[in-house]
C-alpha cells in the first residue's frame, strides 16, 4: 500500500508536521537577522578579496619592476654588444638557460616526491 502527499500523516499521527517550522511564517525579527548575516558575509568576503587582491597586485608591481631592470640592463648591454663580446653574451645565455633547466628539473622531481610522500 502506497501513500502518496498528506495521506501519511493519517496512519501515522506522529508525523504531523510542525507549523513553526514552516519557513514562510517566519518573523519580521528573523528575517532581518538573517538579511543582516548575509550582507554582514558579503561585506566580509568583499573586504577579504580586495585584501588578497591588493597584495597580489602589491608583488605584481614589485616584480614588473625587477623584471622592467633586468630588461633595461639586457637592451644597454645589446646596445654596446659588438664581435668581440657576442661570444661572452652567448656563453651568458647558454649558461642562464642550463640554470633555468637545472632549476625546473630540480622542482619536478621536488614535487613527485612530495606526491609521493602526500598521495591524495
Amino acid at each position: 500500500m502506497m501513500f502518496y502527499g498528506r495521506d501519511v500523516y493519517h496512519v501515522i499521527p506522529n508525523l504531523q508536521p510542525n507549523v513553526n517550522s514552516d519557513p514562510m511564517n517566519m518573523s519580521p525579527k528573523n528575517l532581518k537577522l538573517i538579511l543582516a548575516l548575509v550582507i554582514i558575509g558579503f561585506i566580509v568576503g568583499i573586504y577579504l578579496q580586495d585584501r588578497e587582491h591588493r597584495k597580489s597586485t602589491a608583488h605584481a608591481w614589485q616584480a614588473n619592476r625587477h623584471n622592467l631592470s633586468r630588461f633595461d640592463k639586457i637592451t644597454e648591454y645589446n646596445r654596446n654588444m659588438n664581435g668581440t663580446n657576442w661570444r661572452t653574451m652567448r656563453d651568458s645565455i647558454q649558461q642562464q638557460l642550463d640554470t633555468l633547466m637545472i632549476l625546473r628539473f630540480r622542482r619536478e622531481v621536488d614535487s613527485i616526491a612530495a606526491s609521493k610522500l602526500n598521495p591524495q
